[in-house]
């Protein structure tokens, strides 16, 4: 049961928090990508107190994953394309996907990036309604020279994969 609630329950709240403070903030808090690593080790350990144990070929495509992700995103970052929270998000959900879920979730993330992309240049092109240019949230995101909070596509892409992986049939299986 314990693997199932990391899994199920608190990896999603985290995407859906990350996603939450990009949306309001164009930020994520260090602390979300931090706790989703803690949360990963937690999760091997619990999988393996619970007669499931993960062997290290279980487990090394999911830290190559996060590894290759991570430099990636720091390479992205370096030149100015992607904030830094979400490069560490992208990395530390490509830890929990996996390896084998690392093109799909990339491919996901891309068209929901792209959707959102459109979205906010389509809303920005609009007159903001006052009552919702009151919201500090909402004008930042109605701004024309503000960026995309990209953090939002790669939680949701994260949340329709997870599904489909490996660790999720083990949770649900626990």
């Amino acid at each position: 049961m314990t693997v199932s609630i990391l899994l199920v329950a608190i990896l999603p709240a985290l995407l859906v928090a990350a996603a939450v403070f990009d949306l309001t903030s164009f930020t994520i808090p260090n602390v979300l990508p931090a706790a989703m690593l803690a949360l990963f080790a937690a999760f091997v350990l619990a999988t393996a107190l619970n007669g499931h144990t993960l062997s290290w070929s279980d487990t090394w495509p999911h830290l190559l994953a996060g590894a290759v992700a991570l430099v990636a995103g720091m390479a992205l970052f370096a030149v100015g394309w992607v904030g830094g929270g979400d490069a560490k998000l992208f990395a530390m959900a490509c830890l929990w996907l996996g390896w084998d879920a690392m093109f799909e979730y990339t491919l996901v993330a891309s068209v929901f990036g792209g959707m959102l992309t459109i979205a906010l240049l389509t809303l920005r092109r609009l007159p903001l309604p006052p009552l919702l240019s009151a919201q500090p949230w909402l004008a930042r995101l109605a701004d024309r020279n503000s960026g995309v909070p990209y953090g939002v596509a790669l939680a949701i892409a994260a949340l329709v994969v997870l599904p489909d992986t490996e660790l999720f049939r083990i949770a649900a299986t626990s």
